[in-house]
């Protein structure tokens, strides 16, 4: 299956700026447009660089706006996501926002929608706003007759441009020790590029429509052994001192009170309450012909101080192996 004309909801975020980067690989940078809305093009200068790839001003909230983008399009791609936020925001990000997407859809008969949502959505009962809100956006994608919806479900991500691993090695670096609160929460971090590629993959394989892939990489871990790990590869490495449950969220109450998103929440504990861990019950990466790498293979090279972009650059040519 081939597609001319891509939407990319999110496109210039995370994982966005890696799945830009690989459609404009997957064509040669000559076929093809990709269309990467956003409310602050600034925003969006990585993608702005990458042949054929259009960085558009629009919001993706307005209906109109929303409307005239899709009519353009062949294929959608949602990643839109947030990990912090009120009730409200959350269900308008991760809800409203895939109910709207696929009512824009039905209007401009496309039909091929590519949903990121979140690992762990089979849990009873889902604990936190993100995952519950999360959840249900996916399914009002999924339950629509009128679209051929592919989802992928990842883990936590890592990667050079990351929230996690990069953030856990630069506390390190001025904190003596890491207060951590779900200290023992289980993980399956993955690999961003990895995910870019399941959803290119997934564009060209007709079998993956209705299907939902779990996307997480080979090793099991807590989050514990993640910010140890973040801390060794950076070369800062600090005791980790667990906080008992309702110290934790002690912290994650006054941090929530600071200006900006908060390094932690109160929802994201409860969303650590459910293992980030791939399940024997769906498809996973090796069911799209990717072996996802290890962080083991991958932070060592973005994290360490004297990394260069473009060393960067050339060491992640050669780290994909697939």
């Amino acid at each position: 299956m081939r597609f001319d004309n891509i939407l990319i909801l999110g496109g210039t975020g995370f994982v966005g700026t890696s799945v830009c980067e690989q459609l404009v690989q997957r064509n040669g940078g000559g076929r093809g447009r990709i269309v990467v809305p956003t409310r602050r093009p600034t925003h969006g200068a990585r993608v702005q660089s990458l042949p054929t790839v259009d960085v558009v001003q629009a919001d993706v909230h307005d209906d109109a706006a929303l409307q005239t983008l899709v009519a353009q399009a062949d294929v959608v791609i949602n990643l839109v996501a947030q990990l912090h936020g009120t009730d409200a925001a959350m269900r308008r990000t991760h809800v409203a926002l895939p109910q709207r997407l696929a009512e824009a859809c039905r209007k401009a008969a496309v039909t091929r929608v590519i949903h990121v949502s979140a690992l762990g959505l089979d849990a009873t009962p889902l604990p936190s706003r993100y995952l519950r809100s999360k959840a249900e956006g996916e399914r009002a994608l999924r339950d629509d007759p009128s679209l051929n919806v592919t989802a992928l479900r990842p883990s936590v991500m890592f990667g050079a441009r990351d929230r996690s691993t990069n953030l856990f090695a630069s506390l390190q670096r001025i904190a003596p020790f890491m207060p951590l609160a779900g200290a023992h929460a289980r993980l399956q971090p993955v690999w961003v590029e990895d995910v870019a590629q399941a959803i290119v993959a997934c564009l060209a394989l007709p079998e993956s429509i209705g299907r939902v892939y779990e996307c997480a990489g080979p090793d099991v871990m807590t989050l514990e052994d993640l910010v140890r790990l973040s801390g060794r590869y950076a070369g800062v490495e600090r005791p980790v001192l667990r906080l008992p449950d309702a110290v934790g969220r002690l912290q994650a109450r006054l941090m929530e009170c600071l200006p900006g998103d908060p390094l932690l929440s109160r929802d994201n504990l409860d969303s650590l309450r459910v293992p980030n861990v791939a399940s024997p019950a769906l498809p996973g990466l090796s069911a799209l012909g990717i072996k996802p790498a290890s962080l083991a293979q991958v932070a060592p090279m973005y994290l360490a101080d004297h990394l260069g972009v473009g060393r960067l650059d050339v060491w992640r040519a050669s780290a994909r192996r697939h």
